[in-house]
């Protein structure tokens, strides 16, 4: 049977050097490339040796899109998730919905810039 994971997400925002910024504190990732995108723009590459947010903006990018439409939320996971709440904070933006369920993590979302929203979980 194959086993497999999510190798990069990629996403648009009005400003990728706030959101690279935003998640290399977060996630203690780093700037993996950055350059021109195929499709015009530009884009920043932030994570770890095996996986990354792909950070994409092009001229004119809004960030109006409504939420859901067409993804939900992108799920991160931490270690400490009150030093991760605090860099959240620190950036202006508002967690929200803390939570844990069974069998799951302790976690809280979050909207970024751009409303996309984000699900931050702790398994320990």
């Amino acid at each position: 049977m194959p086993h497999g994971t999510i190798e990069h997400v990629n996403i648009t925002v009005t400003d990728p050097d706030r959101s690279a910024q935003l998640f290399a504190r977060l996630l203690g990732w780093k700037e993996r490339w950055r350059g021109p995108s195929k499709l015009g723009g530009r884009t920043i590459h932030v994570g770890d040796e095996r996986n990354y947010l792909a950070i994409y903006t092009k001229d004119g990018a809004r960030g109006d899109f409504a939420k859901g439409v067409p993804l939900n939320h992108i799920g991160v996971q931490v270690d400490d998730l009150a030093a991760a709440e605090a860099i959240v904070r620190e950036q202006g933006l508002e967690p929200f919905n803390h939570g844990s369920y069974e069998p799951g993590p302790d976690s809280f979302y979050f909207f970024d810039w751009d409303g996309i929203e984000f699900e931050v979980v702790c398994y320990e």
